[in-house]
């Protein structure tokens, strides 16, 4: 399976202290399998400095399965679920939340859902509305790796 990274900053290795908390997932290194929405990320970032770079990563599939040595959640679709877990992974508590999984999976929460997800925080949304909110939503995919583990099955093949 290919994977990628967008960013303004072209790196050989992923360094967690570079990554940021209070993401969808937590803190740690993010990737997609839609190369389009690296690219996307790589010119959002490179507003800043830099030049859009598209790194571009090989990992193998059997990590994916249930005998592997990761502890991997996966949401396949916005549920309740999921959007409980975004929300106390952006909530910005000191020290920020943190959970068990080496990889996690799922849709990206984009600023559409971020403003469904404060409706929820301020009590105007349930539970139930968030999702039902998203459900239709065309939501890109993200892989979050969160442990040197799971990095370590990240191949890097080039950037361009």
């Amino acid at each position: 399976m290919r994977l990628f990274h967008g960013t303004n900053i072209d790196f050989g290795e992923i360094c967690f202290d570079k990554c940021l908390p209070y993401k969808d997932f937590g803190q740690g290194f993010y990737l997609t399998d839609i190369r389009e929405q690296a690219h996307n990320m790589a010119l959002r970032k490179a507003r800043h400095g830099g030049n859009p770079i598209v790194q571009e990563y090989e990992i193998e599939d059997s990590i994916f399965t249930e005998l592997s040595d990761c502890n991997i959640l996966k949401f396949d679709s916005p549920s309740e679920d999921w959007a409980r877990f975004i929300i106390a992974n952006r909530e910005r508590r000191i020290p920020p939340f943190e959970h068990c999984y080496d990889i996690v999976i799922g849709p990206v929460a984009d600023d559409g859902v971020a403003y469904v997800l404060s409706r929820y925080i301020e009590g105007s949304f349930s539970i139930a509305d968030v999702v039902r909110e998203l459900q239709f939503s065309h939501l890109n995919s993200q892989y979050m790796f969160a442990t040197e583990k799971a990095i370590k099955h990240l191949k890097r093949i080039r950037h361009e």
